[in-house]
């Protein structure tokens, strides 16, 4: 069986743009945070994951992106064999924002909420062109 990925994306921006707002919003307070510390959770992947997972969790943000992940599955045509949960192996937060991931029968799903990008000089900065993309795969 193949996933659509197409519509899963579609699904995540759309029916969950709340939530891909949400992401954004935290994503610039992690930002307005680091620039009060000199921009330093910025400098490794790692510091800045850290610090958007505890924003992403003091907002709410974090236990919302279980259901967007379920949303994206049935969307692309796939059915979970378990609930997801606001933790790895389903949801992690990294240096560019969080991933969702669910392995199913037809292969695996993986959700990109791409808030930051890392530039040339290897430093964390958010994405200027788009507030939150979601790359779906």
């Amino acid at each position: 069986m193949s996933l659509d990925a197409p519509a899963a994306r579609e699904c995540v921006l759309t029916e969950h743009a709340d939530v891909v707002a949400a992401v954004g919003e935290s994503a610039d307070a992690v930002e307005r945070a680091a620039q009060g510390d000199a921009g330093d959770c910025f400098e490794t992947g790692t510091a800045l994951a850290d610090a958007f997972e505890s924003t992403l969790a003091e907002r709410g943000v974090l236990s919302r992106l279980p259901g967007v992940l379920v949303a994206a599955v049935e969307a692309a045509g796939g059915a979970l064999s378990a609930a997801p949960v606001a933790a790895p192996p389903y949801v992690t937060v990294t240096g560019r924002g969080p991933v969702l991931r669910a392995t199913l029968d037809g292969g695996r799903l993986v959700v990109e909420l791409q808030a930051f990008r890392l530039t040339n000089q290897h430093r964390y900065e958010r994405r200027g062109d788009v507030a939150v993309d979601a790359v779906v795969r």
